[in-house]
C-alpha cells in the first residue's frame, strides 16, 4: 500500500491530531514573523508566540464544533491584534477555523461569520495600525477572510458533488443487479414453463397410449402393437424436446445456432396427430385469411393449443376437442373446446399449465382466458396479435 495511503487512512482514525495539523506551521510561521526585525533577526517574542499557539489549541475541534470554534479562535486573534498592534498579525487561526465552517456548516452560517469576521477584522486592524477601512492593507483581510470562506464553500461543493456521483453509480450499479436478478428469474419461468408443455404434453399421450396398450394386449394385439409405436414416438419427441431445452443451459452464449428449431403453427397437424393417436378426436378448422405471423406468435399459439389439447386428455371426462384458428386483420383467435362433461378428471393438476398460457400470452400483447362452458365442456381462448409492437418480447420462448 502507497505511504499517502496510510498516512491518510491513519488520519481518519485520528481526527483531533488530523484538525490540530495546520496548527503547526502556523505557530512556525508566528515564530518567524516575531523575530525579524527591520534589518537583522533577533530572539522571538515567547509572549506572542505563545498567545498564537493558545489561539490555535481549538482548531484541534474544528470538525467537531465548527462554529464555536470560529467564534472562539476570532476572539483570540482580534486580541492578539490588539495586543501585538506593533506586528500586525494576520488573523491565521481564524482563517482556517472559517474555512472549516464554511466546509461543514450551513451556507447561511458560513458567509454570515466570515462576513462579520472580515469586518471585524479589518475595523480592529485599521485601529490599531492607524490605517484607513478602505486601504490596501485593510481590504487585503478582508479579502483573506473571505477568500478562505469562499475556498471553503468550494470544497464542500466538490465533496458533495462527488458525493452524488459515488450515490448515482451505487444506484446505477443496484438498478443492474435488479435488472440481472430479474432477467435470471424470466428465464427460470421461461425454462420451467417450456419443460412443463413438453413433458405434460408427451408424457400424457405416453400413458394414455401405454393404457390402450394394456388393455389391447390379449384382445387386439396388432392395436397394441400400434398403440406401443406411438408410445416410442411420443416418448422419442420429447426426449428431444428435453434435450434441446436443457442444452439451451449448457451454451456460453446466445450464438447463432444455439436454439433448437422452435415449434410453429405447420407442426399443428403432428401434434393433433399424436393427441387423436392417444384417444382424443381433435377436429380443427381454419377461418378467415392466414397471415404470416412473427415467430414469436407462432411459438405461443402453439404452446396454448399444446397445453389445451393436453389439459382436454388429461383432464376431461370427455374424447373429443375442437380446435379453431380465426385469422383477424390484427389478431389471430385461438379456441380450444372439449366436450367433458361432470365428473372425476382423469387426472389432478397443478395449474401451471392454464398460468403458463397467461405469460406467454402476456409476454406478446396478448390476452387467455379459460373457463367450463354452460352443462359441459371446457373452453380456452386465446387473443394473440399478429404483428409485435416494437416494446414487446420478441421471443418468450
Amino acid at each position: 500500500m502507497e505511504l499517502p495511503m496510510v498516512w491518510r487512512q491513519w488520519l481518519a482514525r485520528h481526527d483531533r491530531i488530523r484538525d490540530a495539523l495546520p496548527a503547526v506551521p502556523l505557530i512556525v510561521i508566528a515564530t518567524a514573523a516575531t523575530a525579524v526585525g527591520k534589518n537583522d533577526w533577533h530572539e522571538p517574542r515567547w509572549d506572542e508566540v505563545v498567545w498564537m499557539a493558545l489561539s490555535c489549541v481549538p482548531l484541534a475541534f474544528r470538525s467537531r464544533w465548527p462554529l464555536g470554534v470560529a467564534v472562539f479562535t476570532l476572539a483570540g486573534d482580534l486580541t492578539l491584534m490588539a495586543v501585538a498592534s506593533h506586528i500586525a498579525p494576520t488573523p491565521a487561526a481564524s482563517l482556517v477555523a472559517l474555512y472549516t465552517l464554511a466546509v461543514h456548516g450551513s451556507r447561511r452560517t458560513a458567509w454570515s461569520v466570515g462576513v462579520a469576521a472580515g469586518v471585524a477584522i479589518t475595523g480592529v486592524y485599521a485601529a490599531t495600525q492607524a490605517e484607513s477601512l478602505v486601504g490596501g492593507a485593510s481590504l487585503l483581510r478582508f479579502d483573506f477572510v473571505l477568500a478562505a470562506t469562499a475556498l471553503g464553500r468550494a470544497v464542500r461543493s466538490r465533496r458533495e458533488s462527488l458525493a452524488a456521483a459515488r450515490e448515482r453509480v451505487e444506484h446505477a450499479e443496484r438498478m443492474q443487479e435488479e435488472e440481472a436478478r430479474r432477467r435470471v428469474t424470466q428465464e427460470r419461468v421461461r425454462i420451467a414453463r417450456d419443460l412443463h408443455d413438453v413433458v405434460a404434453h408427451h408424457i400424457t399421450l405416453v400413458n394414455a397410449q401405454a393404457g390402450v396398450a394394456h388393455h389391447l394386449m390379449r384382445a387386439n394385439p396388432d392395436q397394441a402393437y400400434e398403440a406401443l409405436a406411438h408410445i416410442q414416438d411420443n416418448s422419442r419427441a420429447a426426449l428431444d424436446e428435453l434435450r434441446a431445452t436443457v442444452g439451451l443451459l449448457r451454451q456460453p452464449g446466445d450464438a447463432p445456432g444455439s436454439r433448437a428449431p422452435i415449434p410453429r403453427l405447420a407442426d399443428l397437424d403432428t401434434l393433433v396427430d399424436g393427441c387423436r393417436a392417444s384417444g382424443l378426436s381433435v377436429r380443427v378448422t381454419r377461418t378467415g385469411t392466414p397471415s404470416p405471423l412473427t415467430p414469436a406468435t407462432e411459438l405461443t399459439a402453439y404452446r396454448i393449443i399444446q397445453e389445451a389439447l393436453t389439459n382436454s386428455h388429461k383432464h376431461a371426462a370427455g374424447s373429443e376437442a375442437a380446435l379453431v384458428l380465426d385469422y383477424g386483420p390484427h389478431t389471430l383467435r385461438v379456441t380450444v373446446t372439449d366436450d367433458g362433461r361432470p365428473g372425476p378428471p382423469k387426472g389432478a393438476g397443478t395449474g401451471h399449465g392454464l398460468v403458463g398460457m397467461r405469460e406467454r400470452a402476456t409476454a406478446i400483447g396478448g390476452t387467455v382466458t379459460a373457463g367450463p362452458l354452460p352443462g359441459r365442456g371446457f373452453e380456452v381462448v386465446a387473443e394473440l396479435p399478429l404483428s409485435l409492437a416494437p416494446t414487446s418480447v420478441s421471443n418468450p420462448s
